[in-house]
């Protein structure tokens, strides 16, 4: 189960119809979220997001689903930001 559902395929198709361009590759979801399309990835392999499209041409993304997923946040911030270090750390002074 993904954490931000797309909307209906049919609301998405008379959307388009429409004129509305609330579709975007990886790079404009990345885009439209603030993050890189590295994030977009972990995102979609963690269940938090899922592409509309995904085919031979890349994957497509329903782009306020995007901005939603990344106003909800991560699931845990620490109240450090040095808590969310993976491991010692040498920093050059």
């Amino acid at each position: 189960m993904v954490a931000y559902p797309n909307p209906d395929g049919l609301d998405l198709h008379f959307a388009q119809l429409q004129g509305d361009r609330d579709l975007g590759d990886l790079w404009e979801a990345a885009r439209a979220a603030g993050v890189k399309p590295g994030t977009i990835r972990v995102w979609v392999t963690r269940g938090k997001i899922e592409p509309v499209l995904d085919g031979e041409a890349g994957q497509y993304f329903h782009l306020p689903t995007v901005r939603q997923a990344a106003a909800g946040g991560a699931k845990h911030r620490p109240a450090d930001p040095a808590a969310n270090s993976r491991g010692p750390h040498a920093h050059a002074a």
